[in-house]
């Protein structure tokens, strides 16, 4: 009668496919944010993503081949070699935009009320830039290839002072100095 071995089938079929589905995940999650790599035709910055999907799914039993799903240079240079690929593939984590900026925030005070950056949460709560024009503007709004450029002049600003500054920005009349006054 089958159903005995069935039975006992049950788990070693759930136990591989947690295991299954655990490797895909994990692989989806290491490829899917973007990444500024130096574009070997050019030499420049390049913001790219990563086919997450197509990553997790050759890695499932080998290495995950890689291939762009996204390129700043695209249309243009779409048929390029993607040969900037290596560079993900020696070092991942290093190539990441959250990374990049991690890096650029450690050690930084808010330019405008003086707190110091702890480790950055990028959930909800994401520290800003204060661009040369004096705006502040969320590190999504910035081309992940003007990047380099762009936190050459800007300075860093903690969320609070960011959501001030855009309220102020956007709402003046909405603004009252500490003196009670309306500045609209």
């Amino acid at each position: 009668m089958p159903l005995p071995y069935l039975r006992s089938a049950v788990p070693l079929v759930l136990v591989i496919a947690g295991i299954v589905i655990g490797r895909l995940a994990f692989a989806w999650m290491r490829y899917r944010e973007r990444r500024m790599v130096s574009c070997p035709e050019n030499l420049r910055p390049a913001g790219v993503q990563v086919d997450a999907v197509h990553a997790a799914a050759t890695g499932l039993l080998d290495t995950p081949q890689l291939r762009l799903s996204e390129c700043s240079r695209w249309p243009e240079r779409a048929e390029c070699g993607q040969e900037c690929l290596a560079q993900i593939e020696a070092a991942p984590k290093d190539c990441r935009v959250r990374s990049i900026l991690a890096d650029w925030y450690a050690g930084k005070v808010c330019a405008s009320c003086g707190r110091p950056f702890g480790e950055v949460k990028w959930n909800a709560v994401k520290p800003a830039l204060r661009t040369a024009d004096k705006v502040t503007v969320e590190w999504e709004q910035v081309a992940v290839a003007a990047l380099p450029e762009t936190l050459k002049t800007a300075l860093p600003v903690c969320f609070a002072c960011h959501m001030a500054s855009t309220l102020v920005r956007e709402h003046p009349e909405l603004a009252i100095d500490r003196l009670g006054r309306t500045s609209g």
